[in-house]
C-alpha cells in the first residue's frame, strides 16, 4: 500500500517535496513550532541583553548574572530599530510611529516563547485525530491552520498588553517597558494575578485546556475556516488560564527572561496536571509577594 500511495516519481522535485510533507504533517508542524519557539527565545534573549545594557547592571534582576557574560552579537538593522522602539523610554513620545506595533510584536514573541509549548498536547491531539481521519480517506485540514488560529488569539491579547504598556508609561511610570512597576502598582498587578489563580473562571478554562480531545473530536471539520476558529477558541481558553500570569511581567520587568521561563514552565505544569495544587500554590505565592511589596511601599 505504501509503495503505491507514496510513489511520487511522476512529480517534479517541488511536487514530491509537497507530497511527502502532506503525508508527514505531524513532523512538519512539530518542526515549525519548535523553530518558532527557539527563534522567539533567541530574539527575546537578544532584547534582554540590550535591556541589561540599558540598566547598566546597577540593579540586577534574576537572570542578569547569566546574560551579562553573553557576547554581543551583530544584529540586522531592522532588529536594532525594533529593540530601540521597545526598550527606549517612551515619555511624551508614546504616540511615535511604530511604537505600538513594536510592543505588540514584543508581547507576541513572549506569548510564543512561553505559551506555545504548553499548547503541545492540543496540537498532538489534533494530529492524532487527523491521522485517523486521513487513514479513512477523509479530507484533513493541516494542523498549522489550527495553530494559526491559536496564535491569532494571543496576537489579539498581545495588542491588549501593548496598549496596557503604553498606558502604564503615560501614567507616570519609568518610561521603559522593561522596568518593573514600583510600589502600589506592582502590588496590584501581583494581587490580580494571584487572586485569579483561585477563580472559577480560571478553573473552567483550565479544564478545556487539559482535555482538548473532547472539543476537537466533537467539533471536527474538514473546512479550514472552521478549524481556524477552533484554534482561536483554544487560544482563548489558554488566554483564560494564563492572562493573569502575564501581568506578573509588569511587576518584575517585561524583559526578565528568568520570569518568562518560569511562567512558561508553570503553564506547562498547570495544564498537564490533574489538580489545582499548582494554581493554588502559585496564587498563594503571588498574594504573599503582593502583600510584602505593599508593606515595603507604605
Amino acid at each position: 500500500m505504501a509503495g503505491k500511495t507514496e510513489d511520487f516519481s511522476n512529480l517534479d522535485r517541488p511536487g514530491r517535496v509537497a507530497a511527502v510533507l502532506s503525508l508527514h504533517s505531524r513532523a512538519l508542524v512539530y518542526t515549525a513550532l519548535g523553530m518558532a519557539v527557539l527563534l522567539a527565545w533567541a530574539i527575546l534573549l537578544a532584547m534582554a541583553t540590550r535591556a541589561a545594557d540599558i540598566r547598566g547592571w546597577s540593579a540586577d534582576t534574576p537572570g542578569d548574572a547569566l546574560i551579562r557574560w553573553l557576547p554581543a552579537v551583530p544584529l540586522p538593522d531592522f532588529l536594532d530599530g525594533f529593540f530601540a522602539l521597545c526598550l527606549s523610554p517612551a515619555g511624551l513620545e508614546a504616540g511615535r510611529p511604530g511604537l505600538f506595533g513594536a510592543l505588540v510584536v514584543m508581547w507576541f514573541l513572549m506569548a510564543i516563547a512561553t505559551m506555545l509549548p504548553s499548547a503541545a498536547p492540543m496540537i498532538r491531539t489534533y494530529c492524532e485525530i487527523a491521522d485517523t481521519a486521513r487513514a479513512k480517506g477523509e479530507h484533513v485540514v493541516h494542523p498549522l491552520v489550527l495553530v494559526t488560529g491559536y496564535l491569532a488569539a494571543w496576537l489579539a491579547a498581545s495588542a491588549a498588553f501593548a496598549a496596557l504598556t503604553l498606558l502604564v508609561q503615560a501614567s507616570g511610570g519609568s518610561g521603559r517597558p522593561l522596568d518593573p512597576l514600583a510600589g502600589f502598582a506592582g502590588a496590584g498587578a501581583l494581587f490580580i494575578a494571584g487572586i485569579y489563580q483561585f477563580s472559577g473562571l480560571k478553573e473552567a478554562c483550565l479544564k478545556k485546556c487539559r482535555n482538548p480531545f473532547a472539543v476537537l473530536f466533537s467539533r471536527w471539520s474538514a473546512r479550514p475556516g472552521c478549524v481556524f476558529r477552533l484554534g482561536v477558541e483554544q487560544g482563548l481558553w489558554c488566554l483564560g488560564c494564563c492572562w493573569g500570569l502575564m501581568l506578573v511581567m509588569f511587576a518584575v520587568g517585561v524583559m526578565n527572561l528568568f520570569w518568562m521561563a518560569l511562567i512558561g514552565l508553570f503553564a506547562m505544569v498547570d495544564k498537564g496536571g490533574g489538580g489545582r495544587f499548582a494554581g493554588w500554590l502559585a496564587g498563594t505565592i503571588l498574594l504573599v509577594w503582593s502583600a510584602a511589596l505593599l508593606l515595603v511601599s507604605l
